[in-house]
């Protein structure tokens, strides 16, 4: 029976590290019988002779007629506007007003709505908003009619009316 020596384990272990030293930096283990042809080292030069890293490129998404895959699809319809908004009223979306107040003058009404800023605006009939018009003021609330701004939607305005105790109904 043979018997394993302490001189045989250690040229056992002397090959199984070997072997994963070479299998850890990429390299196939000798074949017995051929000889492993050296690896070269690889070359550096030095950090002048590197070429410059470049910008990356900016991505521009071509619709072709689809939806972006960007843009929500739970706000779809009500686009917020970019760009400069002007002051007062027509700054505003028909989203951003609450109705504060009714007021009765010269056989009309007008309404008296808040922006979020803070700021109160008086409302007329026919006043331009940034995503709509004010299309009636009555004692209950603001009729607005909103421009629908979806290319899937086949309804380009939408009616939406403000009333005037929404903020209590929600108590």
């Amino acid at each position: 029976m043979p018997t394993i020596t302490d001189q045989t384990c250690g040229v056992v272990v002397a090959i199984l590290l070997a072997s994963s030293t070479l299998l850890a930096q990429g390299a196939a283990p000798a074949q017995p019988g051929k000889p492993s042809a050296p690896t070269p080292a690889p070359t550096t030069a030095p950090p002048s002779a590197q070429p410059a890293q470049s910008t990356p490129e900016t991505y521009t998404y071509d619709t072709d007629g689809r939806r972006d895959p960007f843009v929500s699809l739970v706000a779809r319809g009500v686009e917020s506007p970019s760009g400069k908004k002007s002051d007062g009223l027509a700054g505003l979306t028909t989203a951003e007003l609450m109705v504060k107040g009714i007021l009765h003058s010269r056989n009309s009404y007008i309404a008296l709505v808040a922006g979020p800023d803070g700021k109160t605006y008086q409302a007329h009939v026919n006043d331009r908003l940034v995503d709509g018009t004010i299309r009636s003021v009555t004692p209950q609330g603001l009729v607005i009619v909103q421009d629908v701004n979806d290319p899937l939607s086949l309804v380009k305005q939408r009616e939406v009316r403000k009333g005037l105790r929404a903020s209590e109904d929600g108590k």
